[in-house]
């Protein structure tokens, strides 16, 4: 039901957002510096991330109060995570088109936004145990489940969200640079952690204790917001698949990415984010190594422009081709990070 009316739901509001965005003339500026084909795109509606936030939101709630099973501290933090992370690109975005400044909010006050929702869902992640002890997240590191040997001090565990948080929600961020290359891969990792999730709540310590049982506080109802927030990519992506008739925005990169990293915090799956998430975090090394070659080197690039879509676009790649190029690469990881989720469950069942 969730994924379901999240479908709907962002197929049909995407049209509505899309009469509004340009009647109000609210559209897309594009920078100077980048690949010169992007100009044809100038005025293109954005903050269509918004659609995608109302309608999972709203089908996780629909689908949780019709069918009883209540919305858990998991599931509404991973919400307010979620929503929190749209507000501040939302208001990027929106200093973008009001006063047609391309960069949008100010470096400093962007990460401020961020820092404080960060801290804020860490700081209430470890609250809330259940009848088990079992709080939202935990203060162990993980891989594929977490490693119960060493606890990390809360500090420490606070300061890993914030960085994964930050992180990821900026990866993604980096990736919305195509049309649909950010919305579909998102999709994959979604879809992954939807399947992560039902596995978790099928093999969970309190239904099936045993010696491979996952240690998850609220497994299920991650799964009910995941498929929704599974669907809602997958609805947007019909308008913003190439060549795109409305653009997420900081609105919608900065929640989802918010999101992927979430899920992996509250699924103990921290770690292996960096594979699922492969694809983003290519996009954020090549932005990262090109700055640190260019100041080392006095001036000279490793790319030809980053991040790494654009690197290929300019060599003369179309871009419909490096988006499906770089999908393929991204259900890749995503293929890859669940068979070592499931290969790490059969050896130790």
């Amino acid at each position: 039901m969730s994924g379901v009316l999240s479908l709907v739901f962002t197929l049909a509001g995407t049209v509505l957002a899309i009469r509004v965005l340009v009647a109000k003339g609210y559209g897309q500026l594009i920078r100077d510096d980048g690949p010169t084909t992007h100009h044809t795109k100038r005025g293109t509606p954005t903050m269509g991330g918004t659609v995608i936030i109302v309608a999972a939101s709203l089908a996780y709630l629909i689908a949780a109060f019709a069918t009883e099973h209540f919305p858990t501290a998991s599931g509404l933090l991973l919400l307010y995570l979620f929503v929190g992370l749209g507000a501040v690109g939302f208001v990027d975005d929106y200093i973008k088109i009001a006063k047609q400044r391309s960069l949008g909010l100010r470096s400093r006050a962007k990460m401020t936004g961020q820092i404080v929702v960060a801290i804020s869902f860490g700081l209430l992640a470890l609250q809330f145990p259940d009848e088990r002890g079992q709080t939202p997240a935990s203060h162990y590191l993980s891989f594929t489940r977490q490693w119960e040997r060493w606890a990390i001090p809360t500090v420490l565990v606070i300061l890993l969200f914030l960085v994964m948080i930050a992180g990821t929600s900026n990866a993604v961020n980096l990736t919305d640079g195509l049309d649909g290359l950010a919305t579909g891969s998102a999709t994959m990792v979604f879809g992954a952690y939807t399947i992560v999730n039902i596995w978790q709540n099928n093999q969970s310590c309190e239904l099936t204790p045993g010696p491979a049982c996952y240690e998850v506080r609220d497994p299920l109802d991650l799964a009910v917001l995941s498929a929704a927030l599974t669907a809602a990519c997958f609805g947007f992506l019909w308008w913003n698949a190439s060549p795109a008739k409305i653009f997420m925005g900081d609105t919608g990169s900065l929640a989802l990415g918010g999101a992927v990293a979430g899920m992996a915090i509250l699924t103990r799956t921290e770690l292996l984010l960096v594979i699922l998430g492969g694809l983003f975090v290519a996009q954020t090394l090549s932005v990262m190594l090109q700055v640190g070659y260019f100041k080392v080197t006095g001036g000279k690039r490793m790319f030809r422009m980053a991040p790494l879509h654009h690197h290929f676009e300019l060599k003369g790649w179309d871009e419909i081709t490096v988006v499906i190029r770089f999908w393929i690469i991204s259900g890749c990881c995503v293929a890859g990070g669940l068979g070592i989720f499931y290969a790490e469950w059969v050896a130790g069942a």
